[in-house]
């Protein structure tokens, strides 16, 4: 019966645990998501097949532009650049089996990056 108790309250823990944490997730609107569903499918062969070179390059282009006050990225662009960075995640994760659950934790964050919230990073660069 002990035992029985503390596997409830166990059990009890985790559940609490893991919905605190799912409620962290920040969601993206249905729109953002069918963008960046449209980005990945169109972009995943290619980004899989990336060099390091080539990733770096779009990283710190993507890095360049982000943080440009003259230049204002249209949501398709935004999203490209997360959801590139993001699928890139999936062939580390390929390469490096022991690094999945960075790597997923990665995609996951970079897929989590909303264009509202970019906007308002821009419009504070501007003050």
């Amino acid at each position: 019966m002990q035992k029985l108790l503390k596997l409830i309250f166990i059990c009890f823990l985790i559940f609490s645990i893991n919905d605190s944490v799912y409620a962290q997730v920040k969601k993206l609107s249905v729109d953002d998501q069918l963008l960046q569903d449209s980005i990945y499918k169109s972009n995943k062969k290619k980004v899989l097949n990336f060099s390091i070179k080539e990733f770096d390059e779009l990283f710190f282009e993507y890095f360049n532009r982000k943080n440009d006050p003259n230049v204002l990225l249209t949501k398709t662009e935004f999203y490209s650049y997360t959801v590139q960075i993001a699928t890139f995640s999936d062939r580390l994760a390929h390469l490096y089996p022991d690094q999945k659950e960075v790597a997923a934790t990665n995609k996951e964050k970079w897929l989590s990056e909303s264009y509202e919230e970019y906007l308002q990073y821009k419009a504070s660069q501007k003050k």
